[in-house]
C-alpha cells in the first residue's frame, strides 16, 4: 500500500477519499464559493490540502465525469500534473464549457479527481534514426473515425 502524506491548509479541509472502493480517483473538493461564467470561464480553485507525493509517483488531476456531462465542467489542462517534490496547495483549473449558462462551485463540492500513477525511471537520448512500426508518422486521426 503507497501512502501519501496530506496536509490540510485549511481546517475544514476534507481528506480527498474514493467514492466506492477500487475506485481509482480520489475527490478533491473546493475550498472556496466561485461562479464560473458560461462560455469558457474558468478559474483556479484551491482545494485546502498539500500533498508529499512519494519519489517515484506523479499526481495528475482529472475531470469529473458527471460535471462534464451534465454541466460542461472540466479541468483546462488535464490532466494537471503534480510532481512528487512540490509541496504547495493542490489547485484544479475548472472551466465551463457550456455557451449559456453560469456554473456555481460551492465550498465542499467534489470539483476533480486526484489519481496517484508510478513512473518509471527515464533517459532520454539523441538517436541518428528510429526503428520503424506498423504505425509510422501517422498521427492526428490517421486511421479514420471509426
Amino acid at each position: 500500500m503507497l501512502e501519501v502524506k496530506v496536509l490540510h491548509l485549511d481546517d475544514e479541509a476534507v481528506l480527498p477519499t474514493r467514492a466506492k472502493p477500487g475506485d481509482a480517483g480520489f475527490d478533491l473538493r473546493s475550498r472556496t464559493d466561485l461562479i464560473l461564467s458560461p462560455g469558457g470561464g474558468r478559474a483556479l480553485v484551491p482545494t485546502g490540502i498539500a500533498l508529499e507525493l512519494p519519489e517515484g509517483t506523479a499526481g495528475l488531476v482529472l475531470p469529473r465525469s458527471g460535471l462534464a456531462l451534465a454541466h460542461g465542467i472540466t479541468c483546462l489542462n488535464a490532466p494537471g500534473l503534480i510532481d512528487p517534490g512540490y509541496r504547495g496547495e493542490i489547485g484544479v483549473i475548472l472551466v465551463n464549457t457550456d455557451p449559456g449558462e453560469a456554473f456555481s462551485v460551492a465550498r465542499g463540492d467534489r470539483i476533480a479527481q486526484l489519481v496517484v500513477v508510478f513512473l518509471p525511471e527515464v533517459s532520454l537520448w539523441p538517436a541518428a534514426s528510429l526503428s520503424s512500426s506498423e504505425r509510422g508518422e501517422g498521427g492526428f486521426g490517421h486511421t479514420g473515425r471509426a
